[in-house]
Parts: C-alpha cells; structure tokens; sequence
C-alpha cells in the first residue's frame, strides 16, 4: 500500500490442524466473537470456551459460529493454545463451529512516531492493544452471520444466553438499533450487524491512540443516529478483570432494588373484563388486567402523576405458564410532554419492543438531558385473537448502592 498514513490487515490464519482453516457455512446467525491475548498472568480462554458450549443444549448451538481471534507475537504460545483448543474441543472444531484464527497489523511504520518519545501510559496501551485486536477480530468476522457478538477471554456466560439473544433479536430485526447491550460490562456483551463491522473496524483503526475502547463504542452508535444505549437489565455475561483493567475502565454495577411505581393513573382502549381495571397492571400485588382480541393500535397507557427520572421498566404479559395469554407482538414507548386532564402524552419514544410477552431494559437520556418521564405505553403491534393477560408494569425512579465492578 502507497498510501502511509492507512493501516493494512495481514490475514495469517493461524489454523488448528484439525480444522485446516474451515470457515463456517452460510446462514448462521450469530458470531461469537472472541478476542484473546498472551497475559503475565495466564490466559482464561479455554475457561470461557468450556462455559460457552456447556452453556446450551446441541440445538442451540447450530445457530452459532464461534471465532477466536489470538493475538500474540509468541509463536510458541501462538501455537500451543491453538493446540490445547484442538484437544480440548475437537467435537466443535470438525462442526465447523469453532474457527481460530490469528493476525497482525502491517504497513510502513509512521515517521518519528510519538511513542518513541512520549511512551503511552498504562491506560493507553492497552486501549491501543484493545483496538487492534478488536479491528482484526471484526475484520475476519464480517462475512460469517447476520449478527456479532463481541467478548473478550475471562467472560462467564450465564446459561443459555444464545436463546436469550436469539429471541432478543427477532423482536428488535424490523426496528432501527447499532449496538445492543446484554451486560453492564463495558466491552463485552455487545451485539452489532455484521454490515457494520467494516466500519468499526476503520473506526478502531482511525482512533487507535487516546480514545478509551469504550467511549469509541459510544461515539459509533452516536455517528449512526443511535442516541442513546439500548441496554438490557439482566446481564448475560460476568467478567474477572485485572487490576488495570480496573483502573482503565472505571465503572459501578448498577444495583436495583424493588421497583418503586411512583403514583399514576392508567387508562386504556382495550376490553375490560368482569370488574378488572387497568390499574390492576400496575400495582405491586398479584393483581393483573385481563383483557380480550386486542387489536392492532390498542394501549394500555400509565401516565405519571408527575415526571420523574424513570432508570428502569420491566412490563410482564401473560400467565406464570410459558407462552400463554401473553402480548404477541407489542412495543413499551416513553412519552413526555405531558397532555391536560392527565390523557397521555404529546411526544412518544420506542423503549423496545416486548421479547416473548416481556420487556425488562434500562431507561437512558441523552447526555446531560433535564427531561423527565411522564408516560408508559404499552402499545398493541398486531391483532391477536385470544385473550391478553397484562401481568405487571414495574417501575424503577431510584437505584440501591452501586458497587463497583
């Protein structure tokens, strides 16, 4: 390449012998995307791969591709990992359900570089190290699935996170979205189209210095008119971090406690049955709002007695039972602007839509936003001809002590 001031990826496929270099057949859904690198203090990657297929039943599995990416400029520790993964998951290797792979950044080297005479601190060699690493991992993983999920070694899956993900998906697949978060962690967790991926790997690549890993996430999702994260309350995925990794990415584990449903009035367009009332859905008792063929366009609206700085909601549909009397298709929208006479709301926002008959997210604000919520509409997507059982709408306004990460 003529051109000095661009970064080249050198694709050496550093392949295990059992797999010769395979790559995964067309129509997967989601890239497992690993990045793993040589650390002082041993690596944790067959830890997090042993968890990550233990985690889910054969089934599941099929719908998955996982990509470890190793970077290291240690041919003997290169070559010895690859070894162990081959032993250690043979089975996954020969499905073409497990690809290694390594690589490295070329190109000619920038004159007088300032590392040389200003080295980088901690903090910023490894956001460097992160970046390259996250730029090749992303750059093999492009043509793989429809999906990508980013983690990095030393993560522990909760069980069954991919049915979690996969019907997180199908819910969010016609609604706009970058990054979807499955964790509180900073990194990891994160799931993007895999036709974003060329960009955020230019994006690692133009910002390899100074920008903290993180934050650059943030500014892609803001350069691709997602304004606010769109982050789910049960996290998928723990994490064991290093001191500095502690120190690099500072950040608390938000604790909640109860829900605390500030007080409101609930109104609706749907059927009301027998003597229930829609302000059974709301109360924090065993009461629910039962309600008969909702059709496309109905509501079930909670309207704020004044406006608050709602930080989570979690609406339940259906009965204990799986799959039974729950909303079919249906999306929690916050509204503001509030309308006299306490009948809704003049601006609505999407939330998320209801995965499998439940929404359970945090509610973020643009930075340094002063808006208040003044609304909750659970809001109908299609007809369903059979009964509705609107179990629980749980609001949070107030968070228990955080701990740190």
């Amino acid at each position: 390449n003529n051109n000095n001031n661009k970064a080249v990826i050198k694709e050496n496929h550093f392949t295990i012998p059992v797999q010769r270099g395979a790559l995964p057949e067309k129509g997967t859904l989601l890239t497992v995307g690993i990045s793993s690198t040589q650390r002082p203090q041993g690596a944790r990657l067959l830890d997090t791969l042993q968890l990550l297929f233990q985690a889910h039943p054969q089934p599941e599995l099929e719908c998955i591709v996982v990509l470890v990416c190793l970077s290291s400029s240690d041919p003997e520790w290169l070559s010895q990992t690859a070894a162990n993964i081959s032993d250690l998951f043979r089975a996954h290797v020969e499905a073409q359900r497990l690809l290694v792979v390594h690589g490295h950044l070329g190109g000619p080297p920038l004159p007088e570089d300032r590392e040389a005479v200003y080295p980088p601190s901690p903090c910023e060699g490894l956001y460097k190290q992160q970046k390259k690493d996250f730029a090749l991992l992303m750059n093999f993983a492009t043509n793989f699935s429809e999906y990508f999920l980013l983690l990095e070694d030393q993560v522990y899956p909760i069980s069954k996170f991919i049915s979690t993900i996969h019907w997180a998906l199908l819910a969010w697949k016609n609604l706009p979205w970058v990054i979807l978060d499955f964790s509180s962690l900073s990194l990891s967790g994160k799931v993007f189209h895999s036709h974003d991926l060329p960009r955020l790997t230019s994006l690692f690549l133009l910002f390899q210095k100074d920008t903290p890993t993180h934050l650059l996430l943030s500014e892609f999702c803001l350069l691709l008119a997602q304004n606010t994260p769109i982050q789910f309350s049960a996290s998928l995925f723990d994490q064991k971090k290093s001191e500095l990794e502690d120190l690099c990415f500072p950040g608390k584990k938000r604790i909640f406690g109860e829900p605390d449903n500030p007080t409101a009035s609930v109104v609706t367009d749907m059927m009301s049955v027998s003597d229930s009332v829609p302000q059974y859905a709301y109360t924090l008792n065993s009461d629910s709002y039962p309600t008969l063929n909702p059709m496309r366009g109905n509501h079930l609206t909670v309207i704020l007695e004044r406006p608050q700085k709602v930080i989570r909601i979690e609406v339940l549909t259906g009965s204990d039972k799986p799959r039974q009397y729950h909303l079919e298709r249906g999306q929690v929208e916050l509204g503001f602007d509030p309308l006299e006479d306490f009948k809704g709301c003049a601006r609505y926002t999407l939330l998320g839509p209801l995965v499998d008959g439940h929404l359970d997210q945090i509610v973020s604000y643009e930075e340094d936003s002063m808006e208040r919520l003044s609304c909750i509409r659970l809001l109908v997507l299609a007809p369903q001809e059979s009964w509705l059982l609107i179990r629980q709408i749980k609001v949070w306004t107030s968070e228990s002590e955080e701990e740190k990460m």
